[in-house]
């Protein structure tokens, strides 16, 4: 009997295996003495400017310039969200935990009992090849460098990064000696954080990683949570920060989307063609903000033609694309081939 041509399962997915929580941002004086050193929460307040028409106004009204100058001189009013360190305090706190799940390439959910097999035994080779070894450093790093506090991270005195992992601490004091554009950075601080994702990747021991931040910024400065995508055309706020609570009730705590972090600790992607940064591990190699994909279909170069080629014919790609193609299956998501366009 001849040997049924495998197909890609219709119904499969993958659990995130790096479980990241949303970060909680407070605030803390570092030149106070130690009784006066308490963190407390950054509070997002709302509040109303007055701007100046600066958007490309309307075809209409620059075809006719005398409602164009008269639209320039109006002003703009705005009701938005904002947060910022009180004037005492100069230091910007963030903190989340970061769970690490063991990965084994078996997926969640897979409706094709010999799609799955040839799934997991090409995770499993990879595995005996190459180990997590790589990803775990690159997360690490990622980590240590705080990347993750985005535009926070910019115009820093400095960074301390502290991790704590089953009664064990490592500290960073100068979180921006490791850059941010390569991955060649290595110390003890990086392998004993790598040797903890490792272990939890693994599944050698249950890992969760208690992740702090504190950047000095400058008394009164302003910090940024995330921003809230507004889907609701009619807010008459134009722009809403991310609020969290606190186990004293407050519901206007300044805080940072889980996705977020998420996306920068896997901002480990510098194999793609033609690579200047590295960018988030994503099945396209989509960064919105750039408005590009860098892994577009037609260069054969994106997840699902890498992931095919090597789950179905057996071509693995090379050691650097096994790790992307890894990493992908890390992030976790949806990639049957259903057939609904």
């Amino acid at each position: 009997m001849s040997k049924i041509a495998l197909k890609t399962a219709s119904v499969l997915a993958f659990e995130r295996n790096l479980d990241v929580s949303d970060a909680y941002l407070w605030q803390k004086d570092s030149q106070g003495s130690s009784e006066n050193k308490t963190a407390s929460p950054i509070i997002v307040k709302e509040k109303s400017v007055r701007g100046t028409i600066s958007n490309r106004l309307k075809n209409a009204i620059t075809n006719d310039p005398a409602k164009l100058d008269a639209e320039t001189e109006k002003a703009n009013l705005q009701k938005v969200d904002s947060a910022s360190l009180d004037e005492n305090n100069d230091t910007l706190i963030a903190r989340f935990s970061l769970k690490v799940l063991s990965f084994t390439g078996k997926p969640n959910v897979c409706n094709d009992q010999d799609y799955q097999q040839a799934l997991e035994q090409v995770v499993t080779d990879y595995i005996d090849a190459q180990g997590v070894d790589e990803l775990a450093r690159r997360y690490a790093i990622n980590v240590l460098n705080a990347r993750w506090l985005w535009r926070n991270r910019v115009g820093t005195e400095s960074i301390k990064v502290t991790v704590k992992c089953n009664e064990q601490t490592v500290t960073v004091d100068d979180a921006k000696a490791y850059g941010l554009k390569g991955f060649d950075s290595d110390d003890a601080n990086i392998k004993q954080v790598a040797d903890w994702v490792k272990a939890g990747l693994n599944g050698e021991a249950f890992i969760i990683l208690y992740v702090e931040a504190q950047a000095i910024i400058g008394y009164g400065q302003e910090v940024y949570p995330s921003q809230e995508l507004i889907l609701d055309t009619g807010s008459k706020k134009s722009k809403v920060l991310y609020r969290v609570s606190d186990c004293k009730g407050s519901e206007s705590n300044a805080g940072m989307h889980s996705q977020k972090i998420s996306n920068a600790i896997r901002t480990i992607d510098d194999w793609y063609p033609n690579a200047e940064f590295p960018i988030a591990v994503e099945p396209y190699g989509a960064v919105t903000t750039l408005g590009t994909a860098f892994r577009q279909p037609k260069a054969k170069m994106d997840f699902y033609s890498l992931f095919d080629n090597w789950v179905l014919k057996g071509d693995a790609p090379d050691v650097n694309q096994q790790h992307y193609v890894m990493g992908v299956l890390i992030r976790g998501g949806v990639f049957g081939a259903s057939g609904k366009e």
